[in-house]
């Protein structure tokens, strides 16, 4: 097993890694809206799904996969009335490339976060 630590996404906000590898698959824990100076991203769910989005390429990155290896992805939302505006930019960022995925409402996320994603890709 490899932790994956990178600079370009936030810290783990708990005792927990930014992703591992084990036999050439990544996992990511869970990313919320927060920089990478661990500011948490308050606006729009657009705003922060973006957000989400470019801490995920980065872990992604570090990993040497992509969201083009993406198999399986994991969203939490606050509040399931977010689920068009988030569905259209993760379409925007998956293009063509259809991983499995799991879509939930919770009641809270970390940080008072609208949106969390995580996934499990192939490292290349």
């Amino acid at each position: 097993m490899r932790t994956i630590q990178t600079n370009e996404a936030p810290q783990a906000i708990g005792p927990y890694s930014q992703g591992v590898i084990v036999n050439n698959m990544f996992y990511s824990s869970g990313q919320i809206p927060l920089t990478p100076e661990g500011v948490l991203v308050e606006g729009s769910i657009e705003e922060q799904t973006h957000q989400v989005f470019k801490n995920l390429q980065a872990v992604l990155k570090e990993a040497g996969a992509s969201l083009d290896t993406v198999v399986k992805v994991m969203v939490f939302l606050d509040d399931l009335n977010d689920f068009e505006a988030v569905n259209a930019i993760y379409g925007d960022y998956f293009g063509d490339h259809r991983p499995a995925r799991s879509c939930v409402e919770v009641s809270k996320l970390p940080k008072g976060a609208g949106v969390e994603i995580e996934v499990i890709a192939l490292v290349k």
